[in-house]
């Protein structure tokens, strides 16, 4: 295998929505986030995946936060990416003309997930999103929520069909999952979590998918330039983490905007953690708790000015 170039990889990171308590969208809030992660993290930024809330807009939501995000973009430098999260794929198709419209040309695409894709299926919705708008480019979500969770044979297919299928989003530590799929690579550019990225970094030039790294970029910065031994040593403190984080929405808050609200908001103090209705996000008293059973490695030297 040849050598791993010098530069280290992208980091790929969401900006979630802020709701003011009337449920509105919070502007100013999220354009300091973006601007944050453009400036401490990467500028490799999308909205919408699942920890965005893409899956509980309304289309006039969805229009608002993608117009925000685009002009923000602009300001500071930002690629800038919308996933796409619907049962309907006509909304789906919509979204993407819309989006084009603005100025975007990368979005992510998440399966339907009312019930799981045949294959027949599968490459029908592959070809209406990727092979309907050869002028942008897309990365695929490969996650559990859609009730299909794709391998190598699969992305093999869809690659040769559609060159504008660039990358995939994977939150996953299996190594026999992760050898599987690097199989496609470097045809596809691959995204993983912490831990998968860990794994898969031994051998291939993959990016970070970044959650749990997100409440210390200094520290997710060392995390992906370092090397084996240093990300080895930086997992022991990110699945302390985890296990708090899970040990808190046990039963509680479940899902993944819960989550990466509770992260940003180490780093901005004033992000809301509340979600759309009727899901649940953490309480002030939660997010308490989270923070004082923080790794002190992680805790940033400073949040973020306002």
């Amino acid at each position: 295998m040849s050598p791993l170039p010098a530069s280290p990889p992208a980091i790929l990171a969401t900006a979630v929505v802020p709701w003011t308590e009337r449920y509105e969208f919070d502007e100013i809030i999220f354009r300091r986030q973006v601007h944050t992660l453009a400036r401490t993290l990467t500028r490799h930024i999308y909205i919408f995946g699942t920890a965005g809330e893409g899956h509980a807009v309304t289309e006039k939501q969805f229009d608002q936060i993608t117009t925000s995000f685009w002009r923000c973009a602009q300001e500071c430098g930002v690629s800038p990416m919308v996933g796409l999260i619907s049962l309907s794929l006509p909304t789906i198709i919509e979204r993407i003309e819309r989006g084009r419209a603005l100025g975007f040309r990368t979005f992510q695409l998440s399966l339907p997930s009312w019930g799981a894709l045949n294959d027949r299926e599968l490459d029908t919705f592959f070809a209406e999103t990727c092979g309907r708008f050869p002028d942008c480019q897309f990365h695929h979500y490969n996650l559990l929520r859609t009730k299909r969770l794709l391998t190598s044979v699969e992305y093999r297919r869809l690659a040769a069909a559609h060159p504008n299928f660039i990358a995939v989003k994977a939150g996953i530590s299996d190594p026999a999952v992760i050898a599987d799929l690097l199989t496609v690579a470097p045809r596809l550019r691959f995204y993983l979590g912490e831990m998968g990225y860990a794994i898969a970094r031994r051998t291939h030039n993959v990016g970070l998918l970044i959650s749990l790294a997100t409440v210390n970029p200094a520290r997710a910065h060392a995390f992906v330039a370092g090397d084996d031994a240093r990300r080895a040593a930086d997992l022991v403190e990110l699945k302390a983490m985890l296990a708090s984080l899970m040990q808190l929405s046990a039963g509680r808050f479940h899902m993944d905007s819960a989550h990466d609200k509770m992260l940003f908001r180490v780093v901005d103090p004033e992000f809301p953690l509340r979600l759309l209705p009727p899901y649940a996000g953490a309480t002030e008293e939660e997010f308490a708790r989270f923070l004082a059973a923080l790794p002190a490695g992680w805790r940033p030297a400073a949040a973020s000015a306002p």
